[in-house]
């Protein structure tokens, strides 16, 4: 938000977007959740634009800086998932908690068919890109107080996103007509974020995005 009148009377609307704002930084790393929880006491008490505009002058502009989009779903045939080879190997974590700290599940690791997740004052990152899974249907459960939880997701993925939040977000970002490769598993997200964000973003895998850059530096030659 800005504005050629900082003096001019923010309105309760104005606030809230601020606050989201601020949740989809935290639930991204941007901000750690201290000076998280200052900046959204800061943003419900300000009156006016001058005092809001400062909140998230730091932070990238709603629906991300250029380097922050995600590439397009795209990957190239070679990259192919044989999603019946990562169903049905044996759980590694079935769930994750953190209390004014973090965690992480991210590169190969197998998520259990229910894997619950729980961060109070703290934040978490769950990555499936790379992902193996228990079961051909998976739950996870996300639960966020004053904190954030960022879901990472291949394009490719079947993915249903249920929670919602109250002061707080639960959505999905990025690419919304993806379609799902056939025999991936099918992934539900439910839960509930207060004062907080569960983020769920679609992002190509790493190996993919080497491909699609060495597919563009041929084209380039």
């Amino acid at each position: 938000m800005t504005s050629d009148l900082p003096e001019m009377r923010a309105s309760d609307a104005e606030r809230e977007r601020i606050a989201e704002r601020l949740r989809d930084a935290v639930a991204e790393g941007r901000l750690d959740m201290e000076e998280f929880g200052e900046r959204l006491d800061a943003a419900y008490k300000a009156r006016t634009h001058g005092e809001l505009e400062p909140l998230v002058r730091d932070l990238p502009a709603p629906g991300g800086s250029a380097s922050d989009r995600p590439l397009p779903a795209t990957a190239p045939a070679s990259g192919a998932v044989d999603w019946p080879g990562r169903i049905g190997k044996p759980a590694t974590s079935k769930g994750a908690f953190a209390f004014w700290g973090g965690f992480g599940r991210k590169g190969t690791w197998t998520v259990g068919r229910r894997f619950t997740a729980v961060v109070i004052q703290a934040g978490g990152e769950i990555d499936l890109r790379d992902a193996n899974f228990e079961d051909r249907e998976i739950v996870i459960r996300c639960f966020t107080v004053m904190g954030g939880i960022q879901v990472t997701v291949p394009p490719d993925l079947d993915v249903e996103v249920r929670g919602f939040g109250f002061m707080g977000g639960f959505g999905e970002a990025g690419v919304d007509d993806t379609q799902p490769a056939p025999g991936s598993p099918r992934v539900t997200i439910t839960g509930f974020a207060l004062m907080g964000g569960v983020g769920i973003e679609r992002k190509l895998r790493n190996a993919d995005k080497r491909r699609l850059r060495e597919a563009r530096r041929r084209e380039l030659e």
